[in-house]
């Protein structure tokens, strides 16, 4: 079993009103992450229950991870200071599988941006991304994105900036006019729906990053469970261990 440790946060930036950027000291899980994979991390004293929160990016001895503050957890876990220690359980979970495909896609909307950065790095530059939030305030790491991939879309929903619509949409019709060979994607449960659905119409292989509630985050408690196609016993999976990445013609959404 995985063993928990305490870890110095050296770098905190609140890139949007109540999105944190934290970076940490840790060789061991900087060694052993995979684009995918997540930390659960114990937010402070006053909260009992850790949160899941997926690896954004990962080398050199530091680890980088982003959130939003969304209840007491979060919040406790954002007003840590720089130099502060942060006790960490990770990494965790099945990540996101890498080949050699051809045109790889990688589309995320919201907070599911943020463990797709390490993915497209990992993928060499190659991916064309597809980036949607809810508008233009809450666009975040366009630059950065667009620095380790092939084509970077950004898409908002009301139409104040990139894209107007659903990113799903904008994917959809650029696969249209470009064969691609597979779909990674992260994000609310209505765009991976979205995803899923293209993906498996247009015959195109897709990893989805699910998220869900978790307690222990090692697959003990079972809080996690998501329906698949499976019967029996593998009917229902678990997020944390088996997940949070699956074949999309896996799960049911």
């Amino acid at each position: 079993m995985k063993k928990t440790e305490q870890c110095k946060l050296i770098k905190k930036t609140e890139i949007i009103p109540g999105i944190f950027d934290f970076v940490i000291e840790s060789d061991e899980i900087s060694k052993a992450a995979q684009c995918g994979q997540f930390l659960h991390i114990k937010c402070g004293d006053k909260t009992f229950l850790r949160r899941p929160i997926s690896i954004c990016d990962a080398g050199d001895g530091t680890v980088r991870f982003i959130f939003e503050v969304k209840g007491e957890g979060t919040e406790e876990l954002s007003d840590i200071p720089e130099g502060g220690y942060i006790n960490i359980l990770g990494p965790l979970g099945h990540g996101f599988e890498i080949k050699d495909y051809k045109n790889p896609l990688i589309i995320g909307g919201g907070i599911g941006v943020f463990p797709l950065y390490k993915l497209a790095k990992d993928l060499g530059g190659e991916a064309n991304v597809f980036l949607g939030f809810r508008d233009k305030s809450r666009v975040v790491m366009e630059d950065e994105f667009k620095a380790v991939s092939g084509m970077c879309v950004i898409g908002t929903d009301d139409g104040s900036y990139g894209y107007n619509g659903y990113i799903a949409s904008a994917m959809e019709n650029y696969i249209k006019d470009n064969p691609c060979g597979v779909i990674f994607s992260c994000g609310p449960a209505p765009m991976l729906k979205a995803v899923k659905s293209i993906a498996e119409g247009s015959g195109i292989e897709c990893q989805l990053s699910l998220e869900q509630r978790m307690g222990c985050g090692i697959g003990a408690c079972l809080v996690c469970s998501c329906e698949t196609i499976f019967e029996g016993m593998n009917r229902y999976m678990r997020v944390c261990k088996n997940g949070p990445v699956f074949d999309s013609r896996v799960v049911k959404l």
